[in-house]
């Protein structure tokens, strides 16, 4: 099921994006817990795209892009809280959050047409 295309290497690249900002939280704003979570979930989105890349059915591919796209959306309320709590600047957020978004669509463009060719074969 390799699709290693391009929302996989926005991911990636978003990820590298998320280290730093985990990193800038840390060790400039001394924030240590939601540095963390999101840290967690922005990072994740990638990490579950590579094991549906490795998937051997269509299902697997399906469960793995799922669990990636809740971690963008998960990712995208730790970024809004971040900005709500004065720890991201406006122009930092919106930077962050219309990469996130833009994963966000294409994953969401990429569940619907999975969900729909399995339940095609069906």
């Amino acid at each position: 099921m390799e699709t290693k295309s391009l929302v996989f290497g926005k991911a990636k690249a978003f990820a590298i994006r998320i280290v730093h900002l985990s990193q800038f939280l840390t060790e400039s704003k001394h924030e240590y817990v939601l540095s963390k979570q999101i840290l967690r979930s922005g990072t994740s989105i990638g990490a579950n795209l590579a094991e549906a890349n490795s998937s051997i059915t269509k299902r697997e591919f399906q469960k793995y892009s799922y669990i990636s796209l809740k971690e963008c959306a998960e990712t995208l309320y730790w970024l809004e809280l971040l900005k709500d709590t004065k720890y991201l600047t406006e122009d930092q957020y919106t930077s962050l959050s219309v990469d996130c978004t833009e994963i966000l669509k294409m994953l969401t463009s990429i569940t619907k047409t999975i969900r729909q060719q399995l339940e095609n074969e069906q």
